[in-house]
């Protein structure tokens, strides 16, 4: 068995190498500009509060913040209520993913199902979710249950749209090649409809983590005693504000870590294929 040669790449052409320096310098334009933006903020924000020009009390500030921060991480209560918050996401977020993804393939695969269950699903996705929080804590009672189902109400039924659609708009003539060539509508779905869609199902995750995120809180603040949710309701309850700009703060960094995991892998997907 002979082996075969190590290919190299082709070099690399003075414009390829000036649009890559373009385009990183576009990059780090756009990093820098954020980066000032914020020091901006937090600069402006800090100030009004030493000067009193806002109360201190009722807007907090980026320092009552970080004391209030140092503080959780030495009574340990960022790591517990962070992770329960984090763990019940998770949770919903992966239901979310699988319900969603295993009832639009079913929905794509009988027509007449689709036909009979989409009214329901629009009417479902339209429900203000926080309407049902009440009903969910005396079906399930108070506990991770009930939050982890609440995350999932938010999302699922959008995400069962979305991907439903997605896959009815995939190119009709590869699936006609398909069936031309003998194959059947699983062969169809196969090769065809979910290689397709795996973009649109990347997509669509992003847009649930943060949903799912939404619905968590939403059940937290009704039936926790631990998490971000629950510390939120119990800061508003006793005029603890750096405790509730603190877990504000600490949600919208979960929520930005979930989005730059799932993009990363987006990115690795286009690269590679």
């Amino acid at each position: 068995m002979t082996r075969q040669p190590h290919k190299t790449p082709p070099p690399v052409s003075a414009q390829q190498e000036s649009f890559l320096r373009a385009h990183h310098r576009h990059h780090h334009r756009i990093a820098l500009g954020r980066l000032v933006l914020l020091l901006l903020f937090l600069g402006l924000w800090e100030t009004a509060a030493r000067l009193g020009w806002i109360d201190s009390f009722f807007f907090s500030s980026p320092s009552g913040i970080v004391k209030y921060l140092g503080q959780m991480l030495v009574d340990h209560s960022f790591f517990t209520h962070t992770g329960v918050t984090l763990s019940e996401t998770i949770a919903s977020f992966f239901l979310v993913t699988v319900l969603s993804l295993f009832t639009a393939t079913l929905l794509w695969y009988q027509n007449s199902l689709s036909e009979i269950l989409e009214p329901y699903l629009v009417v479902l996705n339209a429900l203000p979710k926080s309407a049902l929080a009440p009903l969910l804590i005396v079906w399930l009672g108070t506990g991770a249950n009930t939050i982890i189902v609440a995350g999932l109400s938010v999302a699922v039924f959008g995400s069962i749209i979305s991907l439903y659609t997605g896959f009815c708009q995939v190119d009709p003539e590869m699936c006609k090649l398909i069936y031309t060539l003998g194959g059947s509508r699983k062969d169809a779905l196969t090769k065809v409809i979910l290689p397709s869609s795996v973009p649109l199902i990347l997509s669509s995750m992003k847009v649930n983590i943060g949903l799912a995120l939404v619905g968590v809180i939403i059940g937290e603040f009704l039936a926790a005693r631990r998490g971000l949710g629950y510390l939120i309701i119990y800061g508003s309850q006793v005029f603890q504000l750096n405790m509730v700009i603190t877990s504000i703060i600490i949600l919208c960094a979960i929520a930005m870590v979930f989005y730059k995991l799932i993009q990363s892998a987006e990115h690795y997907y286009k690269k590679k294929y």
